[in-house]
């Protein structure tokens, strides 16, 4: 098993260069936040958001625009009930983010099915939460065509979608129902537990050595599956931004736990832009 280092945050995460734009970090889509979950895919465009995404918008229901803007008004809405306009922004974007508050409702299905009709073989994909259900629920649901497809389960959710029981999900197990979903070998695995597991189709595979109990709290997954977003946007999608992507996400919370008895997923994003200055890459400035 290899061990994510702290040293992977200075390697993947770069200091800005003066002759750029928000163009140049990530065009983001945040998909999720159905009426009664608007908090988890606020909580992810936070994580997407502080973690340096260059341009988010969120497709939810209009009826948490209003939190939405309050919290964040550098990112954008769009009702998801436009079918036209979310079938307009799909393929524009860089990296979509889908799942977080979705739901497992007819209408969540559709989405998925505008999702899968409409994604292009040039963006990355993370799946997360009610998406992962859906696809369990319906494989004809799971899309092939994207450049990247990541998943960010937790071992329940992953049980759903694999048929592992969770007392067997080991690293072969864990491969062999990875590239069985996604046979042209075009994904990755992020399974979360209280050590982290990172997966590619290559049979690569990391263990997340950090993390606390104070990190059991809900939003927690919707807030790493932004930070996810946000750093393939930033960074290219590969094993070694994922692993940053976990492992700063951890090291947020440890730095809160050392002083809190549970760590709010709201706090953990707010401090990521100071880690990522401190930790990451050191070069000189342009």
């Amino acid at each position: 098993m290899n061990i994510i280092k702290q040293s992977i945050l200075n390697k993947v995460i770069k200091q800005r260069e003066s002759n750029t734009h928000k163009g140049n970090y990530g065009r983001l889509l945040i998909i999720g936040g159905s009426p009664n979950y608007g908090g988890a895919v606020i909580m992810a465009a936070e994580g997407a958001l502080n973690s340096g995404a260059g341009l988010i918008c969120v497709a939810t229901h209009s009826i948490n625009v209003s939190a939405l803007h309050a919290r964040d008004p550098e990112i954008m809405f769009l009702d998801w009930h436009d079918e036209k306009g979310l079938k307009q922004m799909i393929p524009q974007m860089d990296v979509i983010v889908c799942g977080m508050g979705l739901g497992n409702d007819k209408y969540a299905k559709n989405i998925l099915l505008t999702l899968k009709n409409y994604v292009t073989p040039n963006q990355s994909i993370v799946f997360d939460a009610s998406a992962l259900d859906l696809m369990a629920q319906d494989k004809s649901l799971i899309l092939q065509q994207a450049k990247n497809i990541i998943l960010t389960p937790h071992q329940m959710e992953w049980q759903r979608l694999s048929q592992i029981h969770i007392p067997y999900q080991s690293d072969s197990a864990n491969l062999e129902a990875l590239n069985n979903l996604f046979p042209n070998k075009n994904a990755y695995l992020i399974l979360k537990s209280n050590h982290t597991k990172i997966y590619d189709s290559n049979g690569e595979f990391f263990e997340n050595p950090i993390g606390n109990p104070g990190m059991a709290i809900g939003g927690m997954g919707d807030t790493l599956a932004g930070i996810v977003g946000g750093f393939i946007g930033q960074f290219g999608a590969d094993i070694e931004t994922l692993q940053a992507a976990v492992y700063l996400h951890s090291l947020a919370a440890d730095e809160i736990y050392r002083n809190h008895y549970i760590v709010r997923p709201t706090k953990l994003s707010a401090s990521l832009p100071f880690l990522m200055k401190k930790y990451g890459s050191k070069d000189e400035e342009n």
